[in-house]
């Protein structure tokens, strides 16, 4: 005979534990299922080790959805500044490093340790290394409406299924598919998945003027499809990363327009024309090379302004060809080719259509008692704790809400 439970939880992370938790201190009975042999895999991972846990300015701008207005109500009802309080409660010294981005000071195997704390002062059941066999809804008069999880672990069976099975990034670590299919099964709608926050790739002649450059990295602006991120690009072996490029690599997909201004916040022709008044002498890539990592500024000069003549003094540049290497170091185009994938992308683009589930509960339109949180929703956030405060934000409203 099935156990029976006033909620089961599928899926051990971020989102999966806020709503146990929040749910368990209401008084409710929970069961986590994870079928990884701990919780908390990729928190413990996040920001090399040490948890990048919010973001002091999250708001809806900063996530991606086919309804951008779907993430309004969980994140107005739980705010950076209350999972905050919860942090400061448990003594987790943390620091704010850049754009509004807080991470603890030590560890974040603190940050799973104050989940499951509070998950056991709620009362909240978790069972590792426990896979799901199948899932049923229904079946004879007297289980009308409930949900029966047959797994490795024996039958668990409650009136409210809650899947916070996270996407397909980072499979290494245990991602898969089931959520979505989860979804189907119970009718909901799956938009198309895609890697979001991941490095770029380039190939041919792309990648050959960049390869031996690995390692470099510069500040750059990258814009893609109106959208514009100021931070670091860096050079690899296969492409680019960093967080500007893995920030607009949500944005793009092939084909589209990717520029980069190599010289954020400054302007470029004013600079130059200064450079040609102060120092007519200096040939432009000695001037390029004190602006930009000089190897970067080298390569630039032989593969994209080679017709120029680098070498030649700056004086001898007229004002439209001035114009033209001011244009190139303000958008200069990166043509890329794809990404790396899953395997690297920090989240999952797409995922459950937000129109059958409801803002407010994140409660299945379709099946009542089912709600669907975290990643596995089509919300997914920019680069720099986002993406764990809709975790929190949604798992507590379906907490509050079951």
């Amino acid at each position: 005979m099935a156990e029976a439970f006033d909620a089961l939880v599928i899926g051990g992370g971020a989102a999966g534990l806020m709503c146990a938790l929040t749910a368990g201190r209401r008084g409710k009975r929970v069961l986590v299922v994870e079928h990884a042999n701990r919780v908390g895999k990729k928190i413990l991972m996040s920001g090399g080790g040490r948890c990048n846990f919010t973001n002091t300015g999250a708001s809806p701008d900063n996530f991606l959805s086919a309804n951008p207005h779907y993430c309004k109500s969980a994140l107005a009802r739980y705010t950076p500044r209350d999972f905050v309080d919860l942090v400061d409660r448990h003594g987790i010294a943390w620091h704010e490093k850049e754009l509004g981005q807080l991470f603890c000071d030590v560890s974040s195997k603190l940050i799973v340790k104050m989940l499951l704390d509070e998950c056991a002062a709620a009362g909240v059941r978790i069972a590792t290394t426990c896979n799901i066999e199948r899932v049923v809804h229904g079946g004879d008069a007297a289980s009308a409406g409930m949900f029966h999880l047959h797994t490795t672990q024996g039958a668990f069976s409650a009136p409210a299924l809650v899947v916070a099975s996270g996407g397909l990034s980072i499979p290494s670590m245990g991602a898969s598919g089931f959520g979505y299919a989860l979804a189907r099964q119970f009718g909901h709608a799956v938009l198309p998945t895609r890697a979001g926050l991941v490095p770029l790739t380039l190939s041919g002649k792309h990648l050959e003027r960049l390869a031996d450059l690995s390692g470099v990295a510069l500040p750059v602006e990258a814009r893609c499809n109106g959208v514009g991120f100021r931070n670091a690009m860096l050079v690899t072996h296969r492409g680019v990363s960093g967080p500007a490029i893995l920030q607009v690599s949500s944005y793009w997909q092939p084909g589209d327009d990717l520029r980069l201004d190599l010289l954020p916040g400054q302007d470029a022709l004013a600079m130059l024309q200064r450079m040609q008044a102060e120092r007519p002498a200096a040939e432009l890539r000695t001037v390029l090379g004190e602006w930009l990592p000089k190897r970067f500024a080298q390569r630039l000069c032989e593969a994209w302004l080679q017709p120029f003549h680098p070498a030649r003094p700056i004086r001898q540049f007229n004002a439209p060809q001035l114009r033209e290497v001011a244009a190139l170091l303000a958008g200069w185009p990166l043509v890329a080719s794809g990404t790396e994938g899953y395997r690297t992308a920090e989240v999952t683009l797409g995922g459950v259509d937000t129109d059958g589930l409801s803002s407010a509960t994140m409660q299945s339109r379709h099946v009542p008692g089912l709600y669907f949180i975290g990643e596995v929703v089509d919300v997914t956030g920019w680069l720099g704790g986002y993406n764990f405060q809709w975790a929190w934000a949604s798992g507590h409203a379906a907490g509050m809400a079951l």
